[in-house]
């Protein structure tokens, strides 16, 4: 099994030593979000820090930006990393493209479908020195001239992962993608009875092996040196699951467990401002739904509970101002979980 960690995005000079720090920890690789910070720029320093570690973002948001800006910025990362990134892709939810980018809203997994096929086809004409003639449903390209076409170094084509969460985007994702990446309010049973199946779906559309879809995520890890820290690490993710808890596109998960009066508690409590009350709502034994908790000493045990035989790769920070501290033999316990992907297939 895999598992990746988030980068400082706050301060780019503070990018690099972290870098290097979680590749020489061994690290599989570095993630950026999309929250307060472009989810871009940081790679590009980590890119120039560091020799291995992957680099991905962990998600983009896609629709406020054409994917001829995203196949700009992922071609200049992939030759700085020198083949070693991955862009991770979502739609966010229609209120965030609304009013927070004010972007027109359709549904999403439609147009992400034409958005993946876009980015490839324009990255392929320039790898290839081919016309560029991509017409789809809510995106065309038709005007390539030489002098904006980037020199290609022989990298591979960018691996493309899908954020997902609804029937439809996962299917879209086993169909299509080169991964998924799934939300971290996410049980090992909504894993096994939601997830898997639609992922399975779009898999036998277009008659592809589970081995070439990276899963990664599901859920979060609470852990650090010592009970006191991991009993930090608990309260973290307790807020965040009040969080999302409270967001109605995400309480499918809740009511596969028989919460939906929690889920619209929170949402209640949400319209009324009450942050701190939400968080207090939730109980111990939700919190151990959503994450695999431990000390340092157990949590590769937990993790192998919690997430064996489903996903291969997993989320040591879920915040990019809190670095994981995993250890470097508790990575490689980690590493020794078995996982069914064995790698990107990204031929041109």
């Amino acid at each position: 099994m895999r598992v990746v960690t988030t980068v400082p995005q706050d301060d780019l000079r503070n990018t690099a030593a972290v870098a290097r720090q979680a590749e020489a920890a061994g690290f599989d690789g570095l993630i950026t979000l999309e929250n307060r910070h472009d989810p871009f720029l940081a790679h590009a320093v980590a890119a120039l820090a560091t020799e291995r570690i992957e680099l991905g973002t962990a998600v983009a948001i896609a629709f406020p930006r054409s994917p001829m800006v995203v196949a700009n910025a992922c071609w200049d990362l992939q030759v700085t990393s020198r083949g070693r990134f991955v862009l991770g892709l979502g739609p966010q939810i229609r209120p965030h493209n609304e009013k927070r980018f004010s972007v027109p809203w359709s549904a999403p997994a439609p147009r992400m479908r034409d958005y993946v096929n876009a980015l490839r086809a324009i990255w392929t004409a320039w790898e290839k020195g081919t016309k560029l003639d991509y017409r789809g449903t809510h995106y065309t390209f038709t005007l390539m001239t030489p002098n904006f076409v980037p020199p290609s170094r022989g990298f591979r084509m960018v691996p493309i992962t899908l954020a997902a969460v609804g029937e439809h985007t996962l299917r879209l994702a086993g169909e299509l993608a080169d991964g998924v990446r799934l939300h971290s309010f996410c049980t090992r049973r909504y894993l096994e009875e939601a997830v898997l199946p639609r992922l399975h779906e779009g898999l036998a559309r277009n008659n592809r092996s589970r081995s070439q879809l990276e899963i990664t995520g599901g859920g979060f890890i609470a852990t650090g040196p010592d009970a006191a820290s991991v009993a930090k690490a608990v309260e973290f993710v307790r807020m965040r699951v009040a969080f999302y808890g409270s967001t109605p596109a995400y309480w499918p998960v809740l009511e596969l467990h028989g919460l939906g009066d929690l889920a619209r508690k929170l949402n209640a409590m949400s319209k009324q401002g009450q942050w701190t009350g939400m968080t207090a709502a939730i109980p111990d034994d939700v919190v151990h739904l959503f994450a695999a908790v431990g000390t340092h000493q157990e949590i590769a045990g937990v993790v192998a509970q919690r997430f064996g035989g489903l996903v291969d790769t997993i989320y040591a920070s879920a915040n990019s101002a809190m670095q994981s501290d995993l250890p470097p033999d508790v990575l490689q316990d980690i590493h020794k979980l078995p996982t069914a992907f064995t790698g990107y297939v990204t031929p041109w």
